[in-house]
């Protein structure tokens, strides 16, 4: 299973034990693994959110993800934190791609285009600033 992905320990623990090996060897081996730096939750997260953020989704919606996985907020949030510059432009990207690179038109249209970047997991603040900046035609850099 570690060769296909990285794995959180909780993820790994539930699928080993679902595949019908006890609690107590799950944990025994679970820490063997780590001491061997075979699993590891911060490279797990560090690719996660890489992959997740190239595929166009934006920091709430990784975390909750990651948290899903088990992991911790200590390990989660200083590998998000990025700077709101490269948040914006990711979440351009992902907007663009959607919506292509026209303003939006009217204040229901603003108002979808929100929706969809809150769902893809930016902040509001972001997305408010990034749509009031198309809206201006700033949003060319």
């Amino acid at each position: 299973m570690l060769a296909v992905r990285e794995h959180s320990r909780l993820e790994l623990g539930r699928k080993l034990c679902t595949r019908g090996f006890e609690p107590e060897d799950v944990e025994r081996l679970l820490g063997e693994l780590c001491d061997q730096g075979l699993l590891s939750e911060e490279r797990m997260a560090d690719a996660y959110i890489a992959e997740r953020a190239r595929k166009g989704f934006g920091p709430v919606r990784i975390r909750r993800e990651l948290r899903q996985r088990g992991l911790p907020d200590d390990i989660i949030l200083p590998l998000l934190a990025r700077s709101a510059c490269e948040w914006r432009d990711l979440m351009r990207a992902a907007h663009d791609k959607r919506f292509g690179g026209a303003s939006p038109d009217d204040a229901k249209e603003r108002a979808r285009r929100a929706r969809f970047l809150e769902y893809r997991g930016f902040t509001a603040e972001l997305i408010a600033d990034f749509l009031h900046g198309a809206e201006a035609g700033s949003d060319t850099e």
